[in-house]
């Protein structure tokens, strides 16, 4: 991860096959002027990683409708550890109860957006914390 510009990974892991969400939030990482890798459907947390890792991302966005939201990411902070990779953001999007908030920044997720969350404010908290090399 150089200075430049923002790479995003956006990701959909599981079974899920409802991919609105995560083409309309790469859309908006696009639109403020970030490159954006889109892995498709039913991508593994090791195939996720290894994305994260080959396109260099400063940040990888994961989009869950299942409800194995704590489970996908605890299995992604793994990985990415275990890699060590440190300096990427990861964000979750999806249907998050409220109460699973704090175990998924607990277990490595920077931010947990739910339905209806403000794009703008998505991309504001993406830029704000992203640790980039060299920075």
């Amino acid at each position: 991860m150089t200075q430049g510009k923002v790479r995003v990974l956006v990701a959909k892991p599981g079974l899920d096959s409802h991919d609105r969400g995560a083409k309309v939030i790469a859309r908006a990482y696009r639109d403020a002027g970030m490159e954006v890798v889109y892995t498709g459907l039913h991508q593994s947390p090791e195939e996720i990683v290894e994305a994260a890792v080959q396109e260099d991302v400063d940040v990888v966005a994961l989009s869950i409708l299942s409800g194995a939201h704590l489970a996908l990411v605890a299995k992604v902070v793994g990985l990415l550890r275990g890699r060590q990779v440190d300096d990427v953001l990861l964000l979750v999007g999806g249907i998050i109860p409220d109460e699973d908030v704090e175990p998924l920044k607990a277990a490595g997720a920077a931010g947990a957006f739910g339905p209806g969350s403000n794009l703008d404010e998505i991309v504001a908290f993406t830029l704000a914390n992203i640790r980039r090399r060299g920075a």
